[in-house]
């Protein structure tokens, strides 16, 4: 019987023990995704080297078993200030913080220690994939006209897949996204109320996978928080990106996106470092400058706040 590519189902929990499974449900742990990929089974193919006295393969043994899963999300809150999204564990398992404030809003910022592992179902077309230990990277991306996206890619450890069905997901929690207009967002950087085209933010955890004696594991060892946007061109006397990234100082950057309660998400970097801008860019014969830079911790764990009211 033909399977079907479209009939997708995605359910991500938080476990309480790293690799043992907490048992997602379609009614509580359903993700609404887009451009879902799943790659169940990467690691090494190990070559016997065996000496015979013939040519010919001598076959390989597989280690180093994993799972690598990439998606997006739209980036909508839900709907209610105080009340985290659907989409909240993801980011809770790319090393990050959610702080709650009940009534008020919900935010997250990256965290060095005490990083929390999930388990990713995917179910296709009755075939069912489960991945434990589950952790990845986000990449925020904001373009104007364009619905704002979290891209993920999470690492997580293989399973031999079954034929099972799974529960029906329920997606009601995943609210319709705003675009990105000048009524929606605004951008302003060091004060400036700079014409944005496009931003993204790469959280820029280090994944790594540990397959030893005792041990099978997906860590996050390091990050660098890297920062891509392009703005038009002003006058230098205005902002001068140039100057920028001469100077020693560090400049701080907002971006928000929504007006009503509930719906608002706040994206501030306190301490951004210019880099050198790379090149000039014609847009219908507008200057554009695309502009990279690094968003530096001051005392730690501080580098970025995303918090949704």
């Amino acid at each position: 019987m033909t399977k079907l590519f479209r009939k997708k189902i995605v359910l991500f929990k938080m476990e309480d023990t790293y690799g043992v499974d907490p048992n997602p449900t379609g009614a509580a742990n359903a993700i609404l995704t887009k451009d879902f990929k799943f790659m169940p089974m990467e690691g090494n193919d190990v070559n016997r080297d065996l000496e015979q006295p013939y040519m010919g393969s001598q076959g390989t043994v597989a280690t180093e078993l994993h799972a690598k899963i990439t998606f997006d999300v739209e980036l909508s809150p839900s709907g209610t200030a105080g009340t985290a999204p659907a989409w909240g564990p993801l980011l809770r398992a790319c090393a990050m913080a959610e702080t709650i404030v009940a009534g008020t809003s919900v935010t997250y910022n990256p965290v060095s220690d005490g990083h929390e592992s999930a388990t990713l179902y995917f179910g296709l077309d009755g075939t069912k994939y489960v991945t434990h230990g589950a952790l990845g990277n986000v990449t925020f991306m904001v373009e104007a006209s364009g619905v704002p996206y979290l891209k993920f890619e999470f690492t997580g450890l293989f399973t031999e897949p079954t034929e099972i069905a799974m529960d029906t997901p329920v997606l009601t929690a995943f609210k319709k996204p705003q675009v990105v207009t000048k009524a929606n967002t605004t951008f302003d950087l060091n004060g400036i109320a700079l014409i944005l085209r496009k931003l993204s933010l790469n959280a820029g955890n280090s994944v790594d996978t540990s397959f030893l004696i005792g041990e099978e594991a997906v860590d996050i060892t390091d990050k660098e928080e890297a920062v891509e946007f392009t703005v038009k061109a002003v006058a230098l006397t205005t902002f001068d990106p140039y100057a920028a990234a001469l100077s020693d100082d560090d400049l701080p950057l907002t971006l928000v996106h929504g007006t009503t309660a509930g719906r608002i998400a706040t994206l501030e970097i306190p301490n951004l470092e210019i880099q050198r801008p790379s090149s000039l860019e014609d847009v219908n014969g507008k200057v554009e400058w695309p502009l990279r830079a690094q968003a530096l911790p001051t005392s730690g764990n501080d580098q970025w706040t995303l918090t949704l009211t």
